[in-house]
């Protein structure tokens, strides 16, 4: 099984998508048809995450396994310490490296119910993404991720103690990090600009959502925890009753976004795609990124 890493140092630019598990028969066929959709493109990887609080867990271990087992695609599963002992978490990393997958986004995780609410560990389990980390490497030869944030976690009480937790997460043994949303390419390159400042050079994705809908919109500035700016606003705002202007409006806009990140000389570009894939298919198409034989 490839890692996420060898991909990354392949044959240039490349690109990633996230999926979510299914909760049930018809969300599977949804998910499966994107999967599918995809797969002649070639992505560097794809990840399955885990579900607020944790509350997917088995979908995830499920849906990795199949992608694993069924596709030629290279899978990465997403691990919380949510709600789970050390045992626990010992039991499902071992299930991934049973069903041949290597590489592991570690991340702790919110509290299930309520993502803002109090963070409670484990009574048996682990506090810290880092030391999620920690476990991983210390159970197999696999390539570990973790989660990066452009504007800050929301628990951490500024972006540079914030940029300062994500290196000491990357330094525990992360291989790749992946930012979570944002709007404008600078706000990642002040990210990255930042982990440089600290002496880490490893590699950080950033992460995009093809803006099609105002649901999708609604999504970035939930994911990411920021408002959107004037100059966003006012590329969309005016497209808010008309959703094929809207679409065209927001595949415009990320496909920028994409292209001044390339420049910017990134590794590669990872999409969420909210299980659908035409929008993600239309834009790692015009940047080049798609193989020729695909």
């Amino acid at each position: 099984m490839t890692t996420v890493v060898e991909r990354l140092h392949g044959r240039g630019p490349v690109f990633s998508v996230e999926f979510f598990p299914p909760r049930d028969s018809a969300d599977e066929l949804v998910l499966w048809r994107a999967i599918r959709e995809l797969e002649p493109l070639d992505p560097a990887f794809v990840s399955i995450t885990y579900g607020a609080g944790g509350s997917s867990r088995d979908f995830t271990i499920r849906t990795t396994g199949r992608v694993a087992q069924e596709t030629t695609l290279v899978p990465m599963a997403h691990l919380t310490a949510v709600d789970h002992s050390v045992a626990e978490l010992r039991n499902v990393i071992g299930w991934y490296a049973a069903v041949g997958v290597r590489n592991i986004l570690a991340v702790r995780g919110d509290p299930p119910g309520d993502p803002n609410g109090e963070w409670v560990a484990h009574p048996d389990g682990l506090t810290y993404a880092e030391e999620l980390v920690r476990l991983c490497r210390e159970l197999g030869d696999f390539c570990v991720g973790v989660a990066a944030f452009p504007y800050g976690h929301p628990r951490s009480g500024d972006v540079d103690t914030d940029t300062e937790y994500l290196v000491r997460k990357l330094r525990a043994g992360a291989d790749f990090a992946i930012a979570q949303l944002f709007f404008q390419p600078e706000d990642f390159l002040r990210l990255r600009d930042r982990v440089d400042a600290l002496g880490c050079d490893t590699a950080l994705l950033p992460g995009l959502m093809p803006l099609t809908t105002p649901r999708t919109l609604a999504k970035t500035i939930e994911l990411s925890g920021a408002p959107v700016p004037p100059s966003v606003a006012r590329r969309l705002d005016p497209f808010v009753d008309d959703p094929k202007g809207f679409r065209k409006a927001g595949v415009d806009l990320v496909t920028e976004m994409g292209d001044r990140l390339l420049a910017e000389g990134v590794p590669g570009l990872h999409f969420y795609t909210l299980n659908r894939s035409k929008a993600t298919r239309e834009v790692v198409a015009r940047l080049g990124l798609v193989p020729a034989r695909a």
